[in-house]
């Protein structure tokens, strides 16, 4: 089992923990007492005030910020907004992924809770499945431009890596097994039966 590796949720994932760092605007709606200087050290006052705003990483806003008694609404990071969704559904190949976030897709995931008109999903959705042949076509072809992995977040490069061992695992298998490769049986098969149906259909 691989503590390094595991994706949204995993509490020994290195990945999830340095996503849910980022930090994104909250709005407190309740009186919090006793942790002023705590969440704001530059703040004087002991309590949190409501109308508050703080910057505060992900991994607290979501316990705060969610459920029946949330102390705070927040916003969501920049990336996600309105202008930065614009520029992704015109062409998501042609952005630098790489420069919204190191962790797109993760961060994403957790935010998408604080969005009840559900963009942040449906902006994911549309550029995972518009990168996808992207990452692909990279994975077969790397020698020919290897600068453009410089434009993947951290999971699109893990997909890029997986895809590019896989298929030097089968280049070097065709190279080194000396098997010629042939149709099964069952394709040859299906062939003759078309051919024969085609002459019946001429004759």
């Amino acid at each position: 089992m691989s503590f390094l590796g595991g994706y949204t949720p995993n509490y020994f994932s290195i990945d999830d923990i340095l996503a849910t760092q980022e930090r994104t605007p909250i709005k407190f709606t309740m009186h919090v007492p006793k942790l002023g200087s705590t969440l704001n050290p530059s703040s004087e006052e002991a309590d949190i005030k409501i109308g508050t705003s703080l910057e505060l990483p992900i991994w607290l806003i979501t316990q705060i910020a969610t459920g029946r008694q949330a102390l705070a609404a927040a916003d969501l990071p920049k990336v996600y907004k309105e202008g930065y969704r614009e520029i992704l559904k015109a062409d998501p190949q042609a952005v630098d992924l790489h420069k919204f976030g190191l962790y797109f897709y993760e961060l994403g995931n957790y935010v998408k809770v604080f969005d009840n008109k559900g963009d942040v999903n449906e902006i994911l959705m549309h550029t995972f499945t518009g990168r996808v042949r992207k990452i692909m076509d990279l994975a077969e072809n790397v020698a020919s431009n290897p600068s453009v992995q410089d434009t993947l977040d951290t999971l699109e490069r893990k997909l890029f890596r997986d895809g590019h061992k896989a298929r030097s695992k089968l280049n070097n298998w065709l190279v080194e097994s000396g098997v010629p490769l042939e149709a099964s049986n069952m394709v040859i098969n299906h062939k003759k039966r078309k051919r024969v149906d085609i002459e019946d259909v001429l004759l």
